[in-house]
């Protein structure tokens, strides 16, 4: 089974890890701790999870909660199927390297469709959206320093902001290039 966790079920795992709780309390800490910035977090694929991985008895369900007119609430808690499914996924995550084949690499090469201002335009948008994102990113590693997180809790917070930081510094040296005409632009209209 730890092969089957999908980025989100190993959230969920390591959630449950710590303590057992309701998915909308999931939910919210995801959000709170920012993992939606490393794992799509949707409250309706956060549930499926939730059964997906009961199904698997990897968690099952502690007790039911109501707070006032709310509905009710399941709470779930991990099972020792699901701790060894997690650290078996964490395991293999780790050491073995798995290209995910992202968007960004497949348009990079097809940018020559473009004619150059535009390109050049698009690429200093992608560099001002990537400076925000490192500022949000450096920001979060702040604020866990500051409340004494210990780091490896938020490492992985660090390496987002180094790929960022990377493709920022690529892409800015990529437009100085095209700006400079040290990189040749030929733009190719459709016939």
């Amino acid at each position: 089974m730890a092969a089957e966790l999908t980025p989100l079920g190993i959230a969920v795992l390591a959630l449950l890890n710590e303590r057992p709780m309701h998915a909308y309390e999931m939910y919210q800490l995801l959000i709170k701790r920012r993992n939606d910035q490393l794992v799509k977090v949707r409250p309706g694929s956060l549930y499926h999870t939730v059964e997906r991985l009961a199904g698997h008895e990897l968690v099952e369900a502690t007790g039911t909660e109501r707070s006032g007119n709310r509905p009710e609430r399941t709470t779930y808690a991990i099972t020792p199927a699901g701790q060894a499914a997690l650290i078996g996924r964490v395991q293999a995550g780790i050491e073995t390297f798995r290209y995910e084949y992202p968007l960004f690499p497949v348009v990079l090469g097809e940018a020559h469709n473009l004619d150059r201002e535009d390109a050049l335009e698009r690429f200093r948008r992608r560099v001002r959206e990537l400076d925000r994102r490192l500022a949000d990113a450096e920001t979060s590693i702040a604020d866990a320093t500051e409340r004494q997180v210990p780091e490896a809790f938020w490492m992985a917070g660090d390496y987002i902001r180094t790929q960022l930081a990377a493709e920022r510094d690529w892409l800015v040296g990529i437009v100085d290039r095209i700006e400079n005409e040290d990189l040749a632009w030929s733009h190719r209209t459709s016939r």
